[in-house]
């Protein structure tokens, strides 16, 4: 059963440098080289997206929603399956931005004695003064009830090929900044003893969000790419302090739609997300 939701929350604020400045510290790239009428390289907009939920209010988890609270279904576990971005118009550093953020559709799943729920939450970032709209996404997760420990696989190394690579190790410190600069407390992400011993993953869980981000930067820098658009599945959990490999594969078309598929694989080479990016 699938239910609409109407909007729910909305928000505005100035983009300042000093934002811009974190994003890039985190990401190792030198701050000041970031000009103060410059664009927002897109991908970072994700530090505009924060809720501000009081702590109070916040799920057993620590998770407080990115721009609007997910709904109290009884389901304490979530994880995210999906996330779609289309980029509109660039944001720059001193623009007045408007968010809405909305719960698009809630979408029962699974049975009554395992019962899950598909959540799918939008946001509109415009322009204040114009009323344009610069970045719309649609995030989706998975809640489900609690138990059901992750099992790591046990299949064996796998080569890993494509036409473009990079590799990233994401580690605590890395893991903690993008949560800090999301404002996301989710405790997977933050707390190894909750990870391990309440969610029963083998160590801190790698943002979905900082997976998208991982991507559009290889994307920017490595394949020199202006994003229209892009597109993630995540398969399985990464994990910190374990080697993430993205390979880049371009679409037979393009040359025409310049259009590649980006594979995000884990320490072994199995494949944890599958990313579709579309160029200007």
């Amino acid at each position: 059963m699938e239910r609409k939701v109407p909007h729910a929350r909305a928000s505005g604020e100035i983009v300042p440098l000093s934002l811009l400045q974190k994003i890039a510290a985190m990401l190792d790239i030198e701050p000041t080289a970031l000009a103060s009428s410059g664009s927002m390289p897109r991908g970072w907009h994700f530090a505009l997206l924060p809720s501000t939920a009081q702590k109070s209010r916040l799920r057993a988890d620590g998770f407080a929603g990115l721009g609007v609270q997910l709904p109290d279904l009884g389901l304490p576990r979530l994880l995210q399956i999906e996330r779609r971005v289309t980029y509109h118009s660039n944001i720059a550093v001193g623009d007045a931005v408007q968010r809405v953020s909305a719960i698009e559709s809630i979408e029962h799943k699974g049975t009554p004695e395992r019962p899950r729920a598909m959540v799918t939450v939008r946001h509109e970032l415009r322009h204040s003064a114009l009323d344009k709209l610069a970045v719309s996404e649609t995030q989706t997760f998975m809640l489900m009830p609690e138990g059901g420990r992750y099992r790591e696989p046990e299949n064996a190394v796998q080569q890993v090929s494509g036409d473009r690579m990079r590799q990233y190790l994401p580690d605590a410190t890395l893991l903690f900044h993008f949560s800090a600069i999301g404002f996301n407390a989710h405790k997977i992400h933050l707390d190894r003893d909750y990870a391990r011993h309440v969610e029963g993953f083998p160590d801190l869980v790698v943002n979905g969000g900082l997976i998208v981000l991982l991507v559009t930067e290889f994307a920017r820098v490595d394949l020199g790419l202006a994003l229209r658009s892009l597109s993630v599945r995540y398969l399985a959990p990464l994990f910190s302090d374990r080697l993430v490999t993205l390979a880049a594969i371009m679409s037979p078309d393009s040359a025409q739609s310049n259009t590649w598929q980006i594979n995000v694989h884990d320490s072994r080479g199995a494949i944890a997300a599958i990313a579709k990016v579309e160029a200007e």
